[in-house]
C-alpha cells in the first residue's frame, strides 16, 4: 500500500505527516515541486532538519536551482524510492501539494513532446505583451478539453500545452498516455482547514519566511540564475521586486501573502477535483 498526503500550502502537512509517519512506520516522499531545490530552504518552507531526522525524508535538495527539472523526471525518481522503501519493509508515503505530481505518480503520463525554446520564447513575448489571458484563449480555441484542466494564470502550462500542438500538430488532450498507473493499491488523504484559519497560517507563514532570511536567500539565489520552474517559487518574484526597489519591504510582503492566498486557491480546485481524495480535518 503506497499512502499519500496532500492539500495546500500552510494547511500543516508537514506536521501532520511526522506523526502519520510514525504511526504508519512509514518514510516520506516529497511530491513538491520545489523542494527538489536545492539552496531554496525558506523560500519552499522545506522540513526542519529536526523533521527529516525523526523520519527519512525523499526528493528534498536534489536538483540545483539553474536546472529545468520535469514531472516524467519526478515520476521516475519517485517509483524508484516506493520500490526502495518497500525492500526496507516500510510504507512509502508521500507528502506534499504538487497535484500534477500526485497525479502523475498514480495515473501515469502522457507522451512527451519535442521542447521548442524559439517558439516557448516567442509565446512567452506575447503573453508580456497581451497578456496571460491572450494565450490562455488562443489554448481554448486550439484544445478546449486541455483548457478546462489549466488555470488561466499557470502561464507554464498554458505554453507547453500550445508548444505541445505547435510540435505535435495534435491536440494535447488527444495524446495517449505513455506510462502505466501505479501498480500498486493506495490511499490518498488530504488535509483540509477552515479557510481562515488557513489564510491565517498563510499570512504567519510569510511573516516567518522574512524573519528566517528570504530577502538574503533570494538575493544569493538571483545571482545563479534559476531556471524557469525554479524561479516560479512563491516569494522569488515577490522579493526580487523589493531588491530591485520596485516596491517596499512591507508591500513584498503583502504581495506574498496575497499570491499565496491565491495559490491555495488552486491547489484546492485541482485537489477537490479528484474523487479518490478523502478530506480529513486539520
Amino acid at each position: 500500500m503506497v499512502y499519500f498526503l496532500v492539500g495546500p500550502t500552510a494547511s500543516g502537512k508537514t506536521k501532520f505527516s511526522i506523526k502519520l509517519a510514525k504511526k504508519l512506520n512509514a518514510e516520506i516522499i516529497s511530491c513538491d515541486s520545489m523542494c527538489v531545490y536545492k539552496g531554496m530552504d525558506i523560500l519552499t518552507s522545506k522540513p526542519l532538519a529536526s523533521d527529516r531526522k525523526k523520519t527519512r525524508h525523499h526528493l528534498i535538495d536534489i536538483i540545483p536551482p539553474a536546472r529545468e527539472f520535469s514531472v516524467a523526471e519526478y515520476r521516475k525518481m519517485a517509483l524508484e524510492k516506493i520500490e526502495e522503501i518497500l525492500r526496507r519493509k516500510k510504507i512509502p508515503l508521500f507528502v506534499g501539494g504538487s497535484g500534477l505530481y500526485v497525479k502523475a505518480v498514480i495515473d501515469g503520463l502522457f507522451p512527451s513532446a519535442e521542447k521548442d525554446l524559439k517558439f516557448r520564447n516567442s509565446q512567452e513575448a506575447l503573453a508580456g505583451k497581451y497578456g496571460k489571458a491572450y494565450l490562455y484563449r488562443k489554448l481554448k480555441k486550439i484544445d478546449p478539453v486541455r483548457a478546462k484542466k489549466i488555470h488561466p494564470h499557470d502561464l507554464r502550462r498554458v505554453i507547453r500545452a500550445l508548444e505541445i500542438y505547435h510540435t505535435e500538430k495534435k491536440r494535447p488532450s488527444e495524446l495517449n498516455k505513455t506510462t502505466e498507473p501505479l501498480k500498486y493499491n493506495f490511499k490518498i488523504f488530504g488535509l483540509q482547514l477552515d479557510r481562515q484559519k488557513l489564510y491565517k497560517n498563510i499570512d504567519t507563514r510569510a511573516e516567518e519566511m522574512f524573519k528566517k532570511g528570504i530577502v538574503s536567500e533570494v538575493k544569493k539565489l538571483s545571482g545563479k540564475k534559476p531556471g524557469m520552474t525554479a524561479g516560479k517559487a512563491l516569494g522569488y518574484n515577490e522579493v526580487l521586486g523589493y531588491l530591485k526597489g520596485e516596491y517596499s519591504l512591507g508591500q513584498a510582503k503583502e504581495l506574498l501573502k496575497k499570491n499565496t492566498r491565491h495559490f491555495a486557491k488552486k491547489q484546492l480546485t485541482w485537489f477537490h477535483g479528484d474523487k479518490r481524495i478523502r478530506w480529513i480535518r486539520g
